[in-house]
C-alpha cells in the first residue's frame, strides 16, 4: 500500500493544491491527514475540497481544528475521521486520536491523555497504522531545537502496543522519521517547505518513507 501522509495544512489553498498534484503524481492508495486541517475558519469548505480528492481520505483533528470537525468529516462520503475508531483500507487497519497536548504551548484542544489513551489502546495492534497529531515525547518533537513538545502518554502507548507505523505532525520543524522500538514514526508536517511523505507500507516488509 502507498500512503500519502500529510499534516498541518492549516486551510491554505496552496497546500491543498499541492496535495492534489502529489496524488496525481505519486498515485497513493489513500491520503491521511494527521491534524491541523483548518485554522478555525471555513472548515466546511476545506473538508469539501478534501472530499473531492481522487483517493479515500482518513483524518484526525489537531489543535487548530474546531471541535465539530470529526462530526463534519462524517457528513462527506470520501473522508473519514479516525478518532477512536478503526477503518480498513485495502486490508490495512488505520486508527487514530484527535487533539494534542496543551503544553508547552497553549492549544485550543488538548486530549486528556490518560483517559483517551485508555480508550485508544485496544484499537492499536501490531500491524496498525496509528494517526496522532503530536509526536511521541522526545521523538521528532523538538521546538526551537530545544523544547520537547511531544506526548508522554503517546510514547508509552507506542512502546506498549508497538504499532507498525505512527503518523504525526504538529512540530513543523521536525519533519522526518525515527523508530520507537519496532514502531516507525513519521512526522509528515507540511510546515513551511514540506509536502508530506509517501509511505510504502507492507507489514511483512521494511516500511519505506520518501519525504516530499
Amino acid at each position: 500500500m502507498r500512503i500519502y501522509a500529510t499534516a498541518d495544512i492549516h486551510g491554505r489553498k496552496k497546500r491543498i493544491t499541492l496535495i492534489r498534484n502529489n496524488i496525481f503524481k505519486h498515485k497513493p492508495d489513500v491520503l491521511v491527514i494527521a491534524g491541523d486541517i483548518s485554522s478555525c475558519i471555513r472548515s466546511a469548505r476545506i473538508i469539501a475540497q478534501l472530499n473531492d480528492m481522487p483517493v479515500p481520505v482518513l483524518a484526525i483533528r489537531g489543535n487548530t481544528d474546531l471541535a465539530g470537525m470529526d462530526r463534519l468529516m462524517e457528513e462527506y462520503p470520501n473522508i473519514s475521521s479516525l478518532h477512536l475508531r478503526e477503518v480498513a483500507v485495502n486490508g490495512v487497519c488505520f486508527t487514530g486520536v484527535s487533539g494534542t497536548i496543551p503544553l508547552p504551548f497553549h492549544s485550543r484542544i488538548g486530549f486528556r491523555e490518560q483517559s483517551v489513551m485508555k480508550k485508544l489502546e485496544p484499537l492499536v495492534k501490531r500491524y496498525s497504522v496509528l494517526l496522532a497529531h503530536p509526536p511521541p515525547y522526545r521523538v521528532l518533537d523538538e521546538v526551537i531545537g530545544r523544547f520537547h513538545a511531544g506526548s508522554r502518554r503517546l510514547h508509552e502507548l507506542v512502546l506498549t502496543r508497538q504499532p507498525a507505523l505512527l503518523i504525526c505532525g504538529h512540530i513543523h520543524e521536525r519533519r522526518g522519521s525515527a523508530f520507537v522500538g519496532k514502531t516507525l514514526v513519521v512526522n509528515c508536517s507540511m510546515g513551511r517547505t514540506g509536502a508530506g511523505a509517501i509511505i510504502t507500507f507492507d507489514p511483512n516488509r521494511e516500511i519505506k518513507v520518501e519525504m516530499l
